[in-house]
């Protein structure tokens, strides 16, 4: 009996890792053969991780009302991993771009409050671990009110809390920490992040991501100057040069921040995802390994969920297929990566919108062929 890992990605706007998993799995069973099948939803530290890791080890979600971008309130999620430690935080459900309106987007008022109120309500739930995506932001305000949530406290020079957005960082003079939630001295922040941009610069926060928030160019030159004196307030008053690291300004500015005011790691989003799931000790014990994502390309290899998974089965000398909604330009590139061969799941011409209405179906019928495929071979 073939053993077989089934551990994608999700398809985004279609179906979740899970559901990806489970109609392949429906389709090698119809192969007329016996496989040993184990489902292992994956994620690279992007949008889905929390539902992907989730599913993995059999936790759970937990739902709150927490401070949106604008101030408002917005009911936001994080994930319990099954091992009741870990807890896993997209900090887009509570600071995304997408909870603001398009008309309403200005990165000098948004705010990373509600990430903060999430990191609390994980404390809350007992974990000890937290693991926090960082991509989709809304905000340029360097985690500022992250930390303010926390208990961090950034002043003015009259000594006054300054409010919240990346507008208010110019502001900044001083930062006090000492009230900051003390739970937070006994947890392991881990952060996924796969971008390398500076904290300020033509490189950093602003300059990259500002205009996509709602900045005008004359907006992200205030911005960027507001990372700057942040920059220089936190070398000052907690001895931590961040500019410089990679991916400090990441989600603007929050990759430095949760750096400088919790002590988090910054690290490849696959591959905190990959040390969560424990995929390394499932790859062991099967014979076969099938990855994938929406669409595979020339950008797969760098740091996207099948590269992450292929690496992984090839330190233990197992063949990886890939599957995808459809493949793109440079998809060949996999595999010098370690995938072995590649399938999209269209097999007629069709518009991407039935494609994904489809996509149950159609991976049922390739999970099936590859089943066929599989029984000839083994």
């Amino acid at each position: 009996m073939m053993k077989v890992l089934v551990a994608p990605d999700s398809f985004k706007g279609s179906l979740t890792a899970l559901e990806v998993a489970e109609s392949l799995e429906r389709g090698l069973q119809r192969a007329e053969s016996q496989f040993e099948i184990e489902k292992l939803p994956m994620a690279d530290g992007g949008e889905g991780t929390v539902r992907s890791l989730v599913d993995a080890t059999d936790g759970r979600i937990v739902t709150q009302i927490v401070t949106g971008p604008l101030g408002n309130e917005v009911e936001a999620f994080f994930g319990v991993l099954g091992d009741g430690d870990t807890a896993v935080i997209e900090m887009a459900a509570a600071s995304g771009l997408p909870l603001v309106h398009k008309d309403k987007r200005d990165p000098k008022k948004t705010t990373t409050y509600g990430t903060g109120e999430l990191i609390k309500f994980a404390l809350d739930e007992g974990c000890k671990k937290l693991i926090i995506g960082i991509g989709g932001s809304a905000t340029n305000d360097c985690g500022v009110g992250m930390a303010q949530a926390l208990g961090g406290e950034f002043l003015d020079k009259d000594g006054n809390n300054v409010g919240f957005g990346g507008g208010e960082l110019e502001n900044v003079q001083k930062l006090d920490l000492t009230d900051l939630d003390s739970r937070l001295e006994e947890v392991e922040i881990q952060v996924a992040c796969d971008v390398d941009n500076t904290l300020y610069g033509k490189n950093g926060a602003a300059y990259i991501y500002g205009p996509q928030k709602g900045a005008t160019p004359e907006v992200v030159k205030e911005l960027d100057e507001g990372l700057k004196n942040i920059a220089q307030v936190i070398k000052s008053d907690l001895n931590k040069d961040v500019n410089n690291i990679p991916g400090a300004g990441a989600a603007g500015g929050l990759g430095a921040g949760l750096t400088a005011f919790l002590g988090a790691e910054l690290k490849p989003g696959v591959d905190i995802v990959i040390e969560a799931s424990k995929i390394e000790d499932k790859v062991k014990e099967v014979d076969m390994i099938i990855t994938g994502e929406g669409m595979i390309d020339s950008q797969t290899i760098f740091g996207k969920t099948p590269i992450g998974v292929a690496r992984v089965a090839k330190k233990h000398d197992r063949p990886v297929i890939g599957i995808a909604g459809s493949l793109g330009n440079g998809a060949n590139k996999v595999y010098e990566e370690g995938i072995d061969t590649l399938f999209s799941i269209v097999d007629k011409p069709m518009e991407l919108k039935n494609a994904m209405e489809q996509a149950q179906e159609l991976l049922e019928r390739l999970g099936e062929n590859i089943g066929r495929i599989l029984n000839i071979s083994y």
